[in-house]
Formats: C-alpha cells, structure tokens, sequence
C-alpha cells in the first residue's frame, strides 16, 4: 500500500460498495485493500462481491489496520488516554506476613544490571519536583532524613544552585569539615557574626582560622552571653581551652565517636591528628537524628544525598559546578524531553564523566521517546506531559498523554529493554496524582518512584512563604512554567532565550504542617493498599497486583453517598 493511506471509515457517510464497480468482476481475499473515492476498505470476508459498512468492519480495522503510517494524515493511536483516577485496584490474598511493618518501600533509583543493586537505592519511592516553589535545601534535608530524594531546582544562578547543594552534603556528615572557625584573637562581634551567618552554635578555634588549623579551643552558645559581654572581648578571653577539651583521635570509628559522645554528655567531639590539627567534628545531634530517621538516605560517608535539576542550555558550565559541591544524581528538567538537545546533553555529560555522574531525562510519555533517551545515556525516565497540578501545556499546546496510559507504555518498552539488554532503567512517574491511592496505582502500573510537586509544597520545609487567606493557612506554589518562575529553559525550543508563553500557572495549596507527619500517614495508607493486594515489595506488587477500568457511576459509589454529613470540628 506504498503512498497510499487508510483512512478512518465513516458508517454515516457509505453503506455498501460494489466491488465490480471497482475493479471488473475481481474476486478478493480478506484484507484486500480498495479505494473508492478518498476511502480505502478492506475486505473483512473471503470471496465477496459486496462488503456492508458496518461496525464490525470498522472494528476489524481499528484492531487490525491502525494505526498505519500514511501520506498527509496524522498517525492515530488505538487507544484512550487515561488518568489513575478511572482505575482501582483489585483485592489480592493478604497472607499472615502482608502487614505494614513487613513492606519494603525501597526501590532502584538508577539503571543497573539485573541481579544487581542500583548505585543508589530511595528508602521511599519519593523524589520532590525541580521547582523553585518546592525543592530548597531544607526539603532536600528533611526528604533525605526521611528515606526519599530532591532535585534542588535549576532555575536560579549556577552558584546559588550549587550552593543549595553544599548546604545540604554538610547538613549531615558523620565527621564533619568544620566550616566555622576563628583564631583566639577574634572577638564576640565575630563569633555572634559566624553564628548568623552559618546557624552553627560550636566554632573551631585554631591557630590560623582555618578548618585544619592547630586546634587551641571551642566556642559554643554556653560560653558567651550575647546580650551583656563586651562584644570587643577576644576569644582566647572565654573560649574552652584545648587542656580542658573531650577529644577524639583520627583513625576512631564513627561508633566510638559517638559512644564518647553520650559518656561524656557532648553536643560536639573534635577529631584532631596527631599534631593538634582540627580534622573534624562529630555532633550529638547527628546521632539522635539517626536514631529518629532510621531510613535515612545517605552515601558511604554518611552525608545525606541530593539531586539537582540542570537545562539543555548551559549544562557545560552548570554540571561541573554541580559535581564539585558534591551533588549525588543530576536531572534534566524539560515538560518535553523527547529531543535532539536532551541526546546531546546526556552524551555530553557520559562522554565527560562516565558513570560516575548520574544523569536522568524526560519527560516522555511512550515507547519510542523513552528508547531514545536510555540510548543516549539516561540513568533513568521521567515520565508525563502536563499531568501536574499547575500545569498548563496541555491546554496551551495540546501536547501530553493521560498520566496512566503514558505509564503503561513507557513501563512496557522498559520491561523489553531489560529483557533484550539485560540492564533495568528506572523509571519515574511526575504528575497526575490527585489521592494518596493513585501513588500506589503508579507504583503497581510500574513506576519506581513518584515525583512530587503540590504533595511537597504543601509543608513547612518547602521555601515558599506560608500566607492566611480567607480564614485558611495556605503556601504559595507556582509553575516552572509561569511567567513568575520564568523558566524559559525547561519549555525552550531554540530560538531567543525567553518564556514564549506559559505553560503553568500562579497558586495556593493548604499548608498541611510539617512534611514528617504527612509522610507517616502517607506511607502508611501505600503500605496498608499493598498489604490488601498481598504484597509487601514493589516488584511484588508489579508483578501481582490487579488493576480495573472504573465507570463514572462506580466512582460516585466509591466515596461517601446517600448519607447527610456531620460537619467536621
């Protein structure tokens, strides 16, 4: 049928055709393609003379004929595009080990090799969104104590970028470098400075100021009185003395740090070489939070783990800053990610780096833009065009995909690259979660994390300011699309460096407290589904859990109904 096109038959317009006035009493087999006129049929029955335009015609060639790739017309694909909300999930056998503290909730953040571990593994399928209304270093902090990851947003300064992230690789390090430090000769003027400036209440004293100096003492909140010392009196004047210090040795293990630490009721050891230089510091309060974030995410060095967003523009420059303040996986941050700039990016970055900087890609929404990322080097997918709560690019373009059906596609063409190649690609669902139930349909439909937007913005650690309005508390959350981000490089086409037009919007979302509480009963409701669908994994609940198509009626059933409800408070 070279140069020739099927086009969608119309029941209305054509209720039968003659074959013999078509071509002179020819006979033709099933799957014969005519035209008459700007219509092509096919033959649905052997050896006819006449062929009625029915419905089950029609349906032969929408199951057996299209999509087709034709001349002058665009390619229909057969299927509908659908959110999580039109699906539920079926019951599965809830064994007598399906409960809550038996779930697992970790899962592969980057490719690997099937049969081996990914070089980074989330304690919860959580990473936060690339926005400026969203992923500041407190989040990153709090989401990292909390088993999940943020990508601390590009759109901003390279330095100013790249500082978010030392903030939060120095939040928690085990031994620290120390980054506040004076000379005895200082005043209380500067040590109050300090204490502004970086929040930290213990100062290293040394010889020359510096982190590794030769340490002469300590300075901490119980040595001054800020509000009645001479703030001209020097430091050597009331600091702690090194002859009076508790100090630990180069060579310790963290453990025995940490059990000097608690013998000696510390809030800070120093950690000194064997000539009296200041190597680092180790802090009670690193301890205790450990013990109260058990699925804390970090690396080997104990420092939490952070992601970062970059663009197509200036990656050259933005990447290497990156990678020096320590940033742990990179993502490349475009509402569509299916282009020539994302495959010259990622074999940058792999033709400069290797593997040993992780890089993810999107956004894609079917089989063939997810091939030609992974082909390029991406570490991992995001998936889903304008499926978020303030975005607009459906509505402005017309471009996306129904965040479920996208899901399943993409999901698809991973399962067979994995069994063709042998190495599994991550990947990541961004958008069209409306209730906490959808998180699980993401995961079951083969998401291996969740990227998070509104869900985050909502709390006190994400950096938008929290407002009253109308009697309620609310925080502000805007669009990486909206003329107030302006952040022409995720929309960016080529051309002049501007936002053309928006594709998100200006909002408010209820402030919901803090991002700890919210994730304990978010996560206990993700537990709770798996363990009814009789699993406690997410590969388990891939693999067995049930999913069906809902009817508009069978929505309105599923909630409240027939019943007067008491108002709440």
């Amino acid at each position: 049928m070279t140069g020739d096109c099927l086009g969608l038959l119309n029941n209305s317009s054509l209720s039968f055709i003659s074959f013999t006035t078509l071509r002179s009493r020819e006979r033709f087999i099933k799957g014969t393609v005519l035209k008459w006129g700007r219509i092509y049929v096919i033959v649905i029955e052997k050896n006819t003379q006449t062929m009625r335009m029915s419905a089950e015609m029609i349906n032969f060639v929408r199951l057996n004929f299209y999509p087709v790739k034709i001349n002058h017309m665009a390619i229909y694909l057969n299927d509908v595009s659908r959110t999580f909300g039109e699906y539920l999930l079926i019951p599965g056998l809830t064994t007598k080990e399906c409960v809550p503290s038996n779930v697992s909730l970790k899962t592969p953040l980057v490719k690997h090799p099937v049969g081996q571990k990914s070089a980074i593994e989330l304690h919860i399928p959580f990473v936060s969104a690339i926005m400026q209304s969203v992923s500041g270093p407190e989040l990153a902090i709090e989401l990292a104590r909390n088993g999940g990851l943020s990508f601390i947003f590009g759109s901003q300064p390279i330095d100013s970028q790249a500082d978010m992230v030392r903030k939060v690789k120095k939040f928690k390090a085990g031994f620290v470098v120390s980054d506040s430090n004076l000379t005895p000769d200082h005043t209380l003027a500067d040590v109050i400075a300090m204490v502004e400036r970086t929040g930290h209440n213990t100062l290293g004293i040394t010889a020359d100021g510096t982190p590794n100096g030769k340490l002469l003492g300590l300075v901490t909140s119980r040595d001054y009185r800020a509000e009645k010392d001479d703030h001209q009196m020097k430091v050597r004047e009331f600091m702690t003395p090194f002859d009076k210090l508790v100090y630990g040795e180069v060579g310790m293990t963290l453990s025995e740090a940490n059990q000097k630490l608690w013998e000696h009721r510390l809030s800070a050891l120093p950690i000194i070489d064997k000539d009296q230089n200041l190597a680092y510091f180790v802090f009670r309060k690193d301890y205790d939070s450990h013990r109260e974030n058990p699925y804390e995410l970090h690396g080997a060095d104990k420092k939490l783990l952070v992601g970062a967003g970059i663009n197509t523009r200036d990656y050259k420059e933005r990447v290497p800053a990156l990678v020096e303040a320590g940033v742990d996986v990179l993502c490349i941050d475009s509402s569509d990610g299916y282009s020539e700039w994302q495959y010259e990016t990622l074999a940058w970055i792999k033709e400069t780096y290797g593997e040993k900087v992780l890089v993810g890609a999107g956004n894609v929404v079917d089989k063939e833009g997810f091939e030609y990322l992974v082909n390029a080097g991406a570490d991992f997918i995001k998936v889903g065009i304008g499926g978020g709560s303030i975005c607009i690019t459906r509505e402005q373009k017309g471009i996306g995909r129904g965040q479920a059906t996208a899901l399943i596609d993409v999901a698809q063409a991973r399962d067979e690259y994995r069994k063709k190649t042998g190495i599994y690609v991550p990947i990541c669902s961004d958008g069209g979660l409306v209730h906490d139930y959808h998180m699980v349909l993401a995961l079951a439909m083969g998401a291996d994390f969740l990227m998070m937007g509104r869900y985050f913005a909502r709390f006190d650690e994400s950096p938008t300011k929290k407002l009253r309005i109308g009697g309620n508390y609310v925080k502000e959350y805007w669009g990486e699309g909206s003329n107030r981000a302006q952040n022409w490089q995720r929309y960016d086409m080529g051309g002049t460096e501007n936002l053309k037009f928006e594709e998100g919007v200006d909002s408010y979302v209820p402030y919901a407290g803090k991002m700890k509480d919210n994730l304990r009963v978010t996560l206990g409701k993700i537990k709770a589904t798996m363990c009814s669908c009789g699993s406690i994994t997410i590969p388990g609940l891939q693999s067995d859990a049930k999913i069906t198509l809902v009817s508009s009626t069978s929505i309105v059933e599923g909630g409240a109904h027939d019943v007067i409800l008491k108002e709440q408070g």
